[in-house]
Protein backbone atom coordinates (compact mmCIF):
# COMPACT_ATOMS: atom_id res chain seq x y z
CA UNK A 1 0.00 0.00 0.00
CA UNK A 2 1.56 3.56 -1.14
CA UNK A 3 2.22 4.96 2.11
CA UNK A 4 0.24 8.26 1.76
CA UNK A 5 -2.96 5.72 1.18
CA UNK A 6 -1.57 4.46 4.38
CA UNK A 7 -1.54 7.53 6.06
CA UNK A 8 -4.30 9.07 5.19
CA UNK A 9 -6.89 6.01 6.04
CA UNK A 10 -5.04 6.49 9.47
CA UNK A 11 -6.41 9.92 9.65
CA UNK A 12 -9.52 9.09 8.97
CA UNK A 13 -9.88 6.04 11.72
CA UNK A 14 -8.25 8.30 14.12
CA UNK A 15 -10.29 11.37 13.48
CA UNK A 16 -13.55 9.37 13.83
CA UNK A 17 -11.89 7.63 17.46
CA UNK A 18 -11.79 11.41 18.65
CA UNK A 19 -15.28 11.98 17.56
CA UNK A 20 -16.65 8.87 19.27
CA UNK A 21 -14.71 9.95 22.51
CA UNK A 22 -16.22 13.48 22.23
CA UNK A 23 -19.68 12.64 22.19
CA UNK A 24 -22.77 13.74 24.02
CA UNK A 25 -24.01 10.22 25.23
CA UNK A 26 -21.24 9.70 26.60
CA UNK A 27 -20.65 12.95 27.80
CA UNK A 28 -23.69 13.06 30.00
CA UNK A 29 -23.61 9.96 31.06
CA UNK A 30 -20.36 10.60 32.97
CA UNK A 31 -22.01 13.65 34.54
CA UNK A 32 -25.48 12.65 35.50
CA UNK A 33 -26.62 9.25 37.02
CA UNK A 34 -29.83 8.73 38.90
CA UNK A 35 -30.84 6.25 41.83
CA UNK A 36 -34.43 6.76 41.51
CA UNK A 37 -35.22 10.27 43.08
CA UNK A 38 -31.90 10.63 43.76
CA UNK A 39 -29.85 12.93 40.98
CA UNK A 40 -25.97 13.32 41.13
CA UNK A 41 -24.64 15.91 38.66
CA UNK A 42 -20.68 16.47 38.85
CA UNK A 43 -20.56 16.07 42.69
CA UNK A 44 -24.06 17.38 43.92
CA UNK A 45 -26.94 15.28 44.78
CA UNK A 46 -30.59 16.55 44.31
CA UNK A 47 -33.96 15.39 45.11
CA UNK A 48 -35.87 14.98 42.01
CA UNK A 49 -39.04 14.39 44.57
CA UNK A 50 -38.62 18.79 45.85
CA UNK A 51 -39.42 19.88 42.42
CA UNK A 52 -42.66 20.45 40.58
CA UNK A 53 -41.13 20.21 37.28
CA UNK A 54 -38.37 19.30 35.16
CA UNK A 55 -37.84 21.68 32.44
CA UNK A 56 -34.97 21.46 29.86
CA UNK A 57 -33.86 24.39 27.62
CA UNK A 58 -30.81 24.90 25.65
CA UNK A 59 -29.18 25.42 22.29
CA UNK A 60 -26.31 24.38 20.01
CA UNK A 61 -25.00 22.18 17.63
CA UNK A 62 -24.75 19.36 19.80
CA UNK A 63 -27.57 20.13 21.85
CA UNK A 64 -29.90 17.69 20.27
CA UNK A 65 -28.12 14.55 21.26
CA UNK A 66 -27.36 15.91 24.77
CA UNK A 67 -31.56 16.15 25.06
CA UNK A 68 -31.85 12.67 24.24
CA UNK A 69 -29.12 11.29 26.72
CA UNK A 70 -30.89 13.27 29.55
CA UNK A 71 -34.25 11.82 28.38
CA UNK A 72 -33.21 8.47 29.16
CA UNK A 73 -31.81 9.73 32.51
CA UNK A 74 -34.94 11.42 32.94
CA UNK A 75 -37.81 9.99 31.22
CA UNK A 76 -41.36 11.02 32.12
CA UNK A 77 -39.83 13.42 34.88
CA UNK A 78 -39.27 15.62 31.69
CA UNK A 79 -42.13 18.23 32.13
CA UNK A 80 -41.29 20.34 29.24
CA UNK A 81 -38.53 21.52 27.17
CA UNK A 82 -37.33 23.47 23.84
CA UNK A 83 -33.72 22.89 22.20
CA UNK A 84 -32.51 25.62 19.33
CA UNK A 85 -30.50 23.44 17.04
CA UNK A 86 -28.58 24.06 13.81
CA UNK A 87 -30.47 22.78 10.47
CA UNK A 88 -29.62 19.05 10.23
CA UNK A 89 -28.45 18.38 13.79
CA UNK A 90 -31.50 16.45 14.89
CA UNK A 91 -32.07 13.54 17.60
CA UNK A 92 -35.30 11.60 18.02
CA UNK A 93 -36.74 13.17 21.46
CA UNK A 94 -39.92 12.27 23.21
CA UNK A 95 -40.41 15.02 25.68
CA UNK A 96 -37.87 17.75 24.65
CA UNK A 97 -39.10 20.16 21.36
CA UNK A 98 -36.64 20.24 18.67
CA UNK A 99 -36.43 23.76 16.88
CA UNK A 100 -33.79 23.93 13.97
CA UNK A 101 -32.69 27.25 13.28
CA UNK A 102 -30.04 29.14 11.01
CA UNK A 103 -25.89 28.84 12.41
CA UNK A 104 -23.34 30.21 11.93
CA UNK A 105 -25.42 33.97 10.67
CA UNK A 106 -28.85 33.63 13.23
CA UNK A 107 -32.29 33.82 11.19
CA UNK A 108 -36.09 34.33 12.06
CA UNK A 109 -36.55 30.32 13.34
CA UNK A 110 -33.64 31.31 16.10
CA UNK A 111 -35.61 34.10 17.32
CA UNK A 112 -38.46 32.67 17.12
CA UNK A 113 -37.08 29.37 19.37
CA UNK A 114 -34.89 32.19 21.77
CA UNK A 115 -38.33 33.70 22.18
CA UNK A 116 -39.53 31.04 23.62
CA UNK A 117 -36.88 29.51 25.67
CA UNK A 118 -36.95 32.53 27.96
CA UNK A 119 -40.79 32.45 27.85
CA UNK A 120 -40.13 28.93 29.53
CA UNK A 121 -37.15 30.42 31.65
CA UNK A 122 -39.46 33.27 32.66
CA UNK A 123 -42.27 31.29 33.35
CA UNK A 124 -40.20 28.91 36.27
CA UNK A 125 -40.57 29.48 40.00
CA UNK A 126 -38.42 27.84 43.23
CA UNK A 127 -39.90 24.50 42.81
CA UNK A 128 -39.13 23.87 39.24
CA UNK A 129 -35.45 22.90 38.04
CA UNK A 130 -34.20 23.99 34.73
CA UNK A 131 -31.12 21.97 33.06
CA UNK A 132 -29.40 24.47 30.25
CA UNK A 133 -27.75 22.04 27.85
CA UNK A 134 -25.40 24.30 25.84
CA UNK A 135 -22.74 23.48 23.07
CA UNK A 136 -21.19 25.00 20.16
CA UNK A 137 -22.89 27.39 17.86
CA UNK A 138 -25.34 27.94 20.62
CA UNK A 139 -24.47 31.99 20.40
CA UNK A 140 -25.84 32.15 16.86
CA UNK A 141 -28.81 29.61 17.41
CA UNK A 142 -30.33 31.72 20.55
CA UNK A 143 -30.58 35.52 18.52
CA UNK A 144 -32.97 37.35 20.97
CA UNK A 145 -31.98 40.72 19.94
CA UNK A 146 -31.98 43.34 23.05
CA UNK A 147 -34.82 46.05 22.41
CA UNK A 148 -34.30 48.48 19.74
CA UNK A 149 -32.05 46.26 17.53
CA UNK A 150 -33.42 44.07 14.69
CA UNK A 151 -32.51 40.70 13.71
CA UNK A 152 -31.33 42.42 9.80
CA UNK A 153 -28.52 44.42 12.28
CA UNK A 154 -27.46 41.59 14.32
CA UNK A 155 -26.67 39.49 11.25
CA UNK A 156 -24.85 42.06 9.86
CA UNK A 157 -22.72 42.83 12.96
CA UNK A 158 -22.15 39.18 13.44
CA UNK A 159 -21.06 39.10 9.75
CA UNK A 160 -18.71 41.69 10.19
CA UNK A 161 -17.11 40.05 13.21
CA UNK A 162 -16.84 36.40 11.64
CA UNK A 163 -15.11 38.18 8.70
CA UNK A 164 -12.25 40.27 10.39
CA UNK A 165 -10.68 37.54 12.07
CA UNK A 166 -12.12 37.83 15.81
CA UNK A 167 -11.53 34.79 17.80
CA UNK A 168 -14.65 33.32 19.79
CA UNK A 169 -13.99 34.98 22.64
CA UNK A 170 -14.04 38.66 20.96
CA UNK A 171 -17.49 37.71 19.32
CA UNK A 172 -19.67 36.25 22.08
CA UNK A 173 -18.13 39.50 24.08
CA UNK A 174 -20.04 41.51 21.51
CA UNK A 175 -23.35 39.22 21.45
CA UNK A 176 -23.75 39.06 25.03
CA UNK A 177 -24.26 43.17 25.07
CA UNK A 178 -26.59 43.46 22.17
CA UNK A 179 -28.65 40.22 23.05
CA UNK A 180 -31.62 39.29 25.55
CA UNK A 181 -30.51 35.83 26.62
CA UNK A 182 -26.94 35.79 26.49
CA UNK A 183 -24.10 36.74 29.10
CA UNK A 184 -26.30 35.42 32.35
CA UNK A 185 -29.78 36.70 31.10
CA UNK A 186 -31.31 33.24 30.98
CA UNK A 187 -30.31 32.79 34.72
CA UNK A 188 -31.66 35.95 35.16
CA UNK A 189 -34.51 34.67 33.46
CA UNK A 190 -35.18 31.57 34.89
CA UNK A 191 -34.33 32.66 38.57
CA UNK A 192 -35.88 31.43 41.49
CA UNK A 193 -35.61 28.20 40.01
CA UNK A 194 -32.90 25.57 40.30
CA UNK A 195 -30.94 25.55 37.06
CA UNK A 196 -27.79 22.70 36.01
CA UNK A 197 -26.26 23.77 32.67
CA UNK A 198 -24.30 21.16 31.30
CA UNK A 199 -21.97 21.99 28.92
CA UNK A 200 -20.17 20.84 26.07
CA UNK A 201 -17.14 23.13 25.55
CA UNK A 202 -16.12 24.43 22.08
CA UNK A 203 -13.89 27.58 23.31
CA UNK A 204 -10.05 27.53 24.15
CA UNK A 205 -9.36 27.34 27.52
CA UNK A 206 -13.01 26.03 28.63
CA UNK A 207 -14.02 29.42 29.75
CA UNK A 208 -17.49 28.89 30.78
CA UNK A 209 -18.63 32.42 30.18
CA UNK A 210 -17.63 32.01 26.42
CA UNK A 211 -19.60 28.80 25.83
CA UNK A 212 -22.08 29.30 23.86
CA UNK A 213 -22.02 32.98 25.57
CA UNK A 214 -22.81 31.77 28.66
CA UNK A 215 -26.78 32.45 29.25
CA UNK A 216 -26.47 31.09 32.70
CA UNK A 217 -23.40 32.21 34.11
CA UNK A 218 -21.72 35.72 35.03
CA UNK A 219 -20.33 37.22 32.49
CA UNK A 220 -17.05 38.87 33.34
CA UNK A 221 -17.55 41.51 29.91
CA UNK A 222 -18.95 44.50 29.51
CA UNK A 223 -20.23 47.29 27.24
CA UNK A 224 -16.95 48.78 27.42
CA UNK A 225 -14.64 45.59 26.64
CA UNK A 226 -16.88 44.33 23.55
CA UNK A 227 -17.00 47.60 22.56
CA UNK A 228 -13.27 47.98 22.18
CA UNK A 229 -12.92 44.28 20.27
CA UNK A 230 -14.90 46.84 17.65
CA UNK A 231 -12.15 49.25 17.72
CA UNK A 232 -9.70 46.36 17.55
CA UNK A 233 -10.38 44.95 13.87
CA UNK A 234 -11.47 48.41 12.40
CA UNK A 235 -15.22 47.62 11.89
CA UNK A 236 -17.02 50.05 13.95
CA UNK A 237 -17.91 51.53 10.45
CA UNK A 238 -20.15 48.12 9.63
CA UNK A 239 -21.36 48.16 12.77
CA UNK A 240 -25.39 49.55 12.51
CA UNK A 241 -26.13 52.63 14.07
CA UNK A 242 -28.31 50.82 16.51
CA UNK A 243 -25.97 48.78 17.68
CA UNK A 244 -23.58 51.20 17.89
CA UNK A 245 -26.14 53.16 19.75
CA UNK A 246 -26.49 50.94 22.48
CA UNK A 247 -22.87 50.45 22.88
CA UNK A 248 -22.84 54.14 23.73
CA UNK A 249 -25.70 54.35 26.51
CA UNK A 250 -23.81 51.03 27.79
CA UNK A 251 -20.53 52.41 28.75
CA UNK A 252 -22.48 55.71 29.67
CA UNK A 253 -24.69 53.73 32.46
CA UNK A 254 -27.90 54.02 30.82
CA UNK A 255 -28.09 50.38 29.84
CA UNK A 256 -28.24 47.88 32.87
CA UNK A 257 -24.99 45.35 32.52
CA UNK A 258 -25.48 42.07 32.08
CA UNK A 259 -25.46 39.88 35.64
CA UNK A 260 -22.14 39.11 37.07
CA UNK A 261 -20.42 37.45 39.75
CA UNK A 262 -21.97 37.70 43.05
CA UNK A 263 -25.37 38.27 41.58
CA UNK A 264 -28.06 36.73 43.14
CA UNK A 265 -29.92 35.32 40.23
CA UNK A 266 -27.33 32.44 40.19
CA UNK A 267 -27.14 31.59 43.91
CA UNK A 268 -29.20 28.60 42.75
CA UNK A 269 -27.66 27.59 39.41
CA UNK A 270 -24.74 24.79 38.82
CA UNK A 271 -22.58 25.25 35.68
CA UNK A 272 -20.91 22.22 34.60
CA UNK A 273 -18.38 21.31 31.62
CA UNK A 274 -19.30 17.71 30.71
CA UNK A 275 -17.11 17.73 27.48
CA UNK A 276 -14.38 19.29 25.82
CA UNK A 277 -11.20 19.07 23.13
CA UNK A 278 -9.29 17.34 25.08
CA UNK A 279 -11.25 14.27 25.57
CA UNK A 280 -11.05 13.86 21.89
CA UNK A 281 -7.63 15.42 21.42
CA UNK A 282 -6.61 12.33 24.51
CA UNK A 283 -8.77 9.78 22.40
CA UNK A 284 -6.96 10.65 19.01
CA UNK A 285 -4.05 10.14 20.76
CA UNK A 286 -4.79 6.85 22.11
CA UNK A 287 -6.10 5.27 18.52
CA UNK A 288 -2.96 6.73 16.82
CA UNK A 289 -0.95 4.82 19.39
CA UNK A 290 -3.12 1.75 18.69
CA UNK A 291 -2.01 1.96 15.23
CA UNK A 292 1.54 2.04 15.48
CA UNK A 293 2.67 6.11 15.89
CA UNK A 294 4.00 8.01 18.27
CA UNK A 295 1.36 10.52 19.59
CA UNK A 296 2.14 13.78 19.97
CA UNK A 297 0.19 16.38 21.06
CA UNK A 298 1.20 19.92 20.37
CA UNK A 299 -1.73 21.73 22.43
CA UNK A 300 -5.20 21.79 23.20
CA UNK A 301 -4.89 25.80 23.13
CA UNK A 302 -4.27 26.56 19.09
CA UNK A 303 -5.98 29.55 17.99
CA UNK A 304 -4.61 32.31 15.71
CA UNK A 305 -4.94 32.28 11.76
CA UNK A 306 -5.24 29.29 10.46
CA UNK A 307 -2.27 29.95 7.22
CA UNK A 308 0.23 30.77 9.75
CA UNK A 309 -1.10 27.76 12.29
CA UNK A 310 -0.99 25.71 9.02
CA UNK A 311 2.56 26.66 8.40
CA UNK A 312 4.03 25.92 12.32
CA UNK A 313 2.61 22.49 12.02
CA UNK A 314 4.10 21.40 8.88
CA UNK A 315 7.44 22.74 9.90
CA UNK A 316 7.45 20.07 12.49
CA UNK A 317 6.11 17.51 10.55
CA UNK A 318 9.50 18.45 8.23
CA UNK A 319 11.65 18.57 11.64
CA UNK A 320 10.42 15.17 12.95
CA UNK A 321 10.99 13.90 9.22
CA UNK A 322 14.25 14.95 8.99
CA UNK A 323 15.85 14.93 12.49
CA UNK A 324 13.81 12.65 14.10
CA UNK A 325 12.63 15.41 16.54
CA UNK A 326 10.60 15.61 18.87
CA UNK A 327 10.09 12.03 18.20
CA UNK A 328 10.79 9.28 14.98
CA UNK A 329 9.19 8.30 13.05
CA UNK A 330 6.26 6.99 12.07
CA UNK A 331 4.46 9.81 14.31
CA UNK A 332 1.42 11.49 14.25
CA UNK A 333 1.39 15.27 15.67
CA UNK A 334 -2.19 16.40 17.39
CA UNK A 335 -3.59 19.77 18.07
CA UNK A 336 -6.79 20.70 19.41
CA UNK A 337 -8.46 24.36 19.41
CA UNK A 338 -9.98 26.52 17.10
CA UNK A 339 -8.10 28.83 14.77
CA UNK A 340 -9.77 31.74 12.69
CA UNK A 341 -10.04 32.74 9.03
CA UNK A 342 -9.16 36.66 7.85
CA UNK A 343 -11.99 36.79 4.85
CA UNK A 344 -9.84 37.92 1.87
CA UNK A 345 -11.86 36.35 -1.02
CA UNK A 346 -15.42 35.67 -1.60
CA UNK A 347 -14.89 31.50 -1.90
CA UNK A 348 -16.15 28.90 -0.15
CA UNK A 349 -14.64 27.06 2.58
CA UNK A 350 -14.09 26.75 6.48
CA UNK A 351 -10.99 27.08 8.88
CA UNK A 352 -10.10 23.40 8.52
CA UNK A 353 -10.66 23.24 4.79
CA UNK A 354 -8.07 26.20 4.77
CA UNK A 355 -5.83 25.00 6.89
CA UNK A 356 -5.38 21.59 4.80
CA UNK A 357 -5.00 23.92 1.44
CA UNK A 358 -2.38 26.07 3.47
CA UNK A 359 -0.50 22.77 4.42
CA UNK A 360 -0.85 21.76 0.79
CA UNK A 361 1.19 25.17 -0.20
CA UNK A 362 4.19 23.90 2.30
CA UNK A 363 4.21 20.46 1.42
CA UNK A 364 4.49 20.44 -1.61
CA UNK A 365 6.79 17.82 -3.35
CA UNK A 366 7.23 16.30 0.28
CA UNK A 367 6.58 12.33 0.38
CA UNK A 368 5.79 10.38 3.76
CA UNK A 369 3.71 13.43 4.87
CA UNK A 370 -0.29 14.21 5.34
CA UNK A 371 -2.28 16.69 6.72
CA UNK A 372 -5.46 16.66 8.36
CA UNK A 373 -7.92 19.20 9.67
CA UNK A 374 -11.43 18.65 11.17
CA UNK A 375 -14.48 19.76 13.11
CA UNK A 376 -15.68 17.75 15.22
CA UNK A 377 -19.28 18.83 14.83
CA UNK A 378 -18.93 17.62 11.10
CA UNK A 379 -19.37 21.27 9.33
CA UNK A 380 -16.88 23.72 8.66
CA UNK A 381 -18.06 26.99 7.90
CA UNK A 382 -20.61 27.66 5.44
CA UNK A 383 -20.03 23.99 3.80
CA UNK A 384 -21.27 19.99 3.89
CA UNK A 385 -17.59 19.02 4.96
CA UNK A 386 -15.84 18.61 8.44
CA UNK A 387 -12.65 19.44 6.32
CA UNK A 388 -9.87 18.20 4.34
CA UNK A 389 -6.97 16.30 4.22
CA UNK A 390 -3.58 17.19 1.69
CA UNK A 391 -0.48 15.79 0.90
CA UNK A 392 2.80 16.37 -0.82
CA UNK A 393 1.38 15.24 -4.46
CA UNK A 394 -1.86 17.60 -3.85
CA UNK A 395 -0.70 21.01 -5.70
CA UNK A 396 0.72 18.87 -8.15
CA UNK A 397 -2.25 16.87 -8.53
CA UNK A 398 -4.38 20.17 -8.51
CA UNK A 399 -2.19 21.54 -11.38
CA UNK A 400 -3.01 18.32 -13.75
CA UNK A 401 -6.83 19.78 -13.36
CA UNK A 402 -6.19 22.99 -13.83
CA UNK A 403 -6.47 24.07 -10.43
CA UNK A 404 -3.91 27.30 -8.38
CA UNK A 405 -3.82 26.15 -5.12
CA UNK A 406 -2.40 29.72 -4.12
CA UNK A 407 -5.19 31.37 -6.15
CA UNK A 408 -7.39 29.18 -3.70
CA UNK A 409 -6.24 30.33 -1.11
CA UNK A 410 -5.90 33.78 -1.65
CA UNK A 411 -9.69 33.85 -2.76
CA UNK A 412 -10.70 31.60 0.57
CA UNK A 413 -12.22 28.93 -2.18
CA UNK A 414 -10.59 25.48 -0.39
CA UNK A 415 -13.97 23.75 -0.50
CA UNK A 416 -14.25 24.00 -4.29
CA UNK A 417 -10.95 22.98 -4.36
CA UNK A 418 -10.76 19.72 -2.44
CA UNK A 419 -13.80 18.79 -3.63
CA UNK A 420 -12.54 18.68 -7.04
CA UNK A 421 -9.70 16.41 -6.03
CA UNK A 422 -11.93 14.18 -3.83
CA UNK A 423 -10.51 15.13 -0.40
CA UNK A 424 -13.27 16.97 1.21
CA UNK A 425 -13.88 14.94 4.12
CA UNK A 426 -17.60 14.68 5.19
CA UNK A 427 -19.42 12.92 7.77
CA UNK A 428 -22.55 14.52 8.13
CA UNK A 429 -23.46 16.48 11.45
CA UNK A 430 -21.83 14.35 14.31
CA UNK A 431 -24.00 15.48 17.31
CA UNK A 432 -20.80 16.63 19.14
CA UNK A 433 -18.73 19.62 19.10
CA UNK A 434 -15.40 20.20 20.93
CA UNK A 435 -14.00 22.77 18.03
CA UNK A 436 -11.82 20.77 15.54
CA UNK A 437 -8.95 18.05 15.48
CA UNK A 438 -5.65 18.53 13.62
CA UNK A 439 -3.52 15.26 12.21
CA UNK A 440 -0.02 15.04 10.33
CA UNK A 441 1.06 12.17 9.72
CA UNK A 442 4.76 11.30 9.19
CA UNK A 443 6.09 7.64 7.41
CA UNK A 444 9.05 6.46 7.96
CA UNK A 445 12.43 8.30 8.09
CA UNK A 446 13.88 9.57 4.95
CA UNK A 447 16.38 7.20 3.58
Amino acid sequence: MKTETRLRRDAIRIFRASLEAAGPARAIARAVTRSSEMLHVGGRSYRLDQFERVIVLGAGKASAAMAHALERILGSRISAGLINTKYGHLATLKRIQLNECGHPVPDGAGIEGARRIAALAEGCGARDLVFCLISGGASALTPMPAPGITLEQKQATTKALLACGATIQEINAVRKHISGIKGGQLGRLAAPATVISLMLSDVIGDSLDVIGSGPTVPDFSTFASAWAVIGKYGIASQIPGSVAERFRLGMAGQIAETPKAGDACFRKTQNLIVGSNRLAVDAAARKAEELGYKPVVLSTFIEGETREIAAMHTAIAREVQVSGHPAKPPVCLISGGETTVTIRGNGLGGRNQEFALAAALALDGLAGVIAFSGGTDGTDGPTDAAGAIADGATAERAHALGLNPAAALAANDSYHFFEALGDLVKTGPTGTNVMDIRLLLVGKPLK
